[in-house]
């Protein structure tokens, strides 16, 4: 059993709500798509998601798998009640007063909670890929090279998560081209984006190590 203290509770805490955080605004946010460089399109998602790897590859290497593991738990958690509340939303019926709204909430909720169940397949395959990968890699380097060890698991990760996020949420709603356009822009993005906070990530394992030794 791991033994935490309230410092450490605390700090685990802090990170936690940034994770749920993080993943709820990629969840739905992320049917907004951006035009990117020659033509192609980008998902508002790319500026949280990338948090959600992150954080785990900060939780897993400074208190260990298991804590790792309890996000991505926590994560699927909350996204299922989402799409719970989601369904008893559209079902509900709708007052008089309130109809000038249901078309357009239907729409965006609607979606909403297609791209909240595509995020369960996705985020629970990803995410232990994502764990998996960090600590495989950590048997070979040991605590060395965290940057690259999170790198090369974000990677493969991203790939899974995109590709299955991507067709379960929007297969019907964008055309092939715009699919793939999503997909291998999306994924280079996330993985650059995931590079791009790698100073972020030595922060937080210099934040959560603070008082540790």
């Amino acid at each position: 059993m791991i033994q935490l203290s309230e410092g450490s509770f605390k700090k685990i805490i802090i990170c936690l709500s940034l994770y749920i955080t993080s993943l709820f605004a990629a969840n739905t946010l992320g049917l907004k798509l951006m035009p990117f460089l020659f033509g192609s399109h980008l998902s508002v998602a790319v500026f949280s998601f990338p948090v959600v790897f992150m954080m785990t590859d900060v939780i897993g290497e400074v208190y260990g798998k298991s804590i790792a593991k309890l996000f991505v738990l926590a994560g699927l958690v909350s996204t299922v009640l989402f799409i719970l509340y989601s369904f008893i939303s559209l079902w509900a019926p709708w007052s008089p007063d309130g109809l000038w709204a249901k078309e357009g909430y239907n729409l965006i909720f609607g979606i909403s909670m297609r791209i909240a169940v595509a995020s369960v397949v996705a985020f629970v395959i990803g995410e232990y890929q994502d764990v998996f990968s960090f600590f495989f890699f950590r048997k070979f380097w040991g605590d060395r090279y965290f940057w690259l060890r999170s790198l090369l698991s974000n990677v493969w990760s991203q790939l899974i998560d995109t590709v299955l996020f991507t067709l379960i949420a929007f297969v019907g709603v964008y055309s092939t081209s715009v699919l793939l356009s999503v997909i291998i822009t999306w994924w280079l993005y996330k993985v650059a984006m995931g590079l791009a906070y790698t100073p972020l990530s030595y922060l937080g394992l210099r934040l959560l190590r603070a008082k540790q030794s």
